[in-house]
């Protein structure tokens, strides 16, 4: 008998959570080395005018990730209430104007681990609930933390970029060519 699809048995399977949390954790650090990694003289890099800097980017990992899973850790359902961007505010976290390259890795870092520990801590339940993310979309709790796990990795694909405009290879690509020896 031939199967249509792929049935019942794979359909309701999730994602393993410690494989999710795993792989965040090596983004982000990879995010993190990639801060430590740029000349310190130029966190304000930025290739045109109207782009973020290089060290906005980084706030931005920091801030989007940390305030959506706080969000999401507290209970909120509904991301697409008009007062969502000031329940994000509330998960802000303080850098000084002139932070540098280790304070904002290791800040980075942190708010990983931290978070990756309190989801961690959830029971499955949590991660299968339908919550309303900001544009209307359904989706369970676990998708939208794959999903902020894929914004991220857009944005440290951006990092990236920018340490190669400096003249600097990204921590990937140097795992890699260490591998070819």
């Amino acid at each position: 008998r031939r199967r249509r699809g792929p049935g019942p048995d794979r359909m309701g399977r999730m994602v393993r959570l410690d494989w999710f949390l795993q792989t965040w954790k090596a983004i982000r650090a990879d995010a993190a080395q990639a801060v430590e990694d740029m000349p310190g003289n130029e966190l304000d890099f930025r290739p045109r005018p109207d782009l973020m800097s290089f060290r906005e980017i980084a706030e931005h990992i920091l801030q989007v990730g940390r305030g959506l899973t706080g969000m999401l850790l507290d209970g909120e359902t509904d991301l697409s209430r008009p007062d969502f961007r000031q329940k994000l505010a509330r998960y802000a976290v303080q850098l000084g104007p002139d932070s540098g390259a280790a304070a904002l890795a290791s800040e980075l870092r942190r708010a990983v681990e931290e978070d990756c520990r309190r989801l961690a801590e959830q029971p499955p339940a949590f991660f299968s609930e339908i919550i309303t993310k900001f544009d209307g979309a359904r989706l369970t709790r676990l998708e939208m933390l794959e999903f902020i796990k894929e914004h991220e990795l857009a944005h440290r694909a951006q990092l990236f970029l920018y340490l190669r405009l400096q003249g600097v290879v990204p921590p990937t690509t140097r795992r890699k060519l260490a591998l070819k020896g």
